[in-house]
């Protein structure tokens, strides 16, 4: 099982900026076969330190990860999110 986890923080972390990236992101849900899991959740604390949004998703193998990487609805998620985050961070493991 392999877990990508990203964290983002937005240029606007408004609710409703907020609500609409996490939709976004929970949209992927059924709509790529590899991901078997998606959790987003939003920033509690919002404390200087904290990233607004966290995206965790399982795959079964890391040609499964790879090919989420390239698929063409997780590629209109990246551009959305590109055009709404500040800067991100991931790890896979």
């Amino acid at each position: 099982m392999i877990t990508h986890v990203v964290l983002f923080k937005l240029k606007d972390p408004s609710p409703e900026n907020l609500q609409k990236s996490k939709e976004v992101l929970l949209n992927m849900e059924g709509k790529i076969p590899q991901l078997r899991e998606i959790v987003v959740g939003v920033d509690l604390l919002r404390s200087p330190r904290s990233y607004d949004l966290a995206l965790i998703t399982k795959f079964s193998s890391m040609e499964d990860l790879n090919a989420y990487q390239e698929h063409p609805f997780h590629q209109k998620v990246i551009a959305y999110i590109s055009l709404v985050r500040e800067s991100s961070y991931s790890v896979d493991f």
